[in-house]
């Protein structure tokens, strides 16, 4: 999420590393990779890039799971 109002540990959903990247980050939300472009073009994640690497932090998938979590 872009919103940064309120941290979430991202240990809570068992997230150990900084950032993981577009394969991982499908794994992790058990998502295809529409969703996970659709989840970017809707501005719910916004990826990182460290050269041609698309990465996504661990801290906004986080706040993402936390959102979904608590919409129920």
């Amino acid at each position: 999420m872009t919103s940064k109002s309120s941290c979430i540990d991202p240990k809570t959903f068992g997230l150990t590393r900084a950032a993981y990247s577009v394969n991982e980050t499908l794994l992790i939300l058990s998502i295809g990779r529409t969703t996970l472009y659709r989840l970017v073009q809707d501005r719910k994640l916004k990826p990182g890039k460290i050269g041609r690497k698309t990465l996504f932090f661990a801290s906004d998938l986080a706040q993402l799971l936390e959102s979904i979590r608590t919409e129920r």
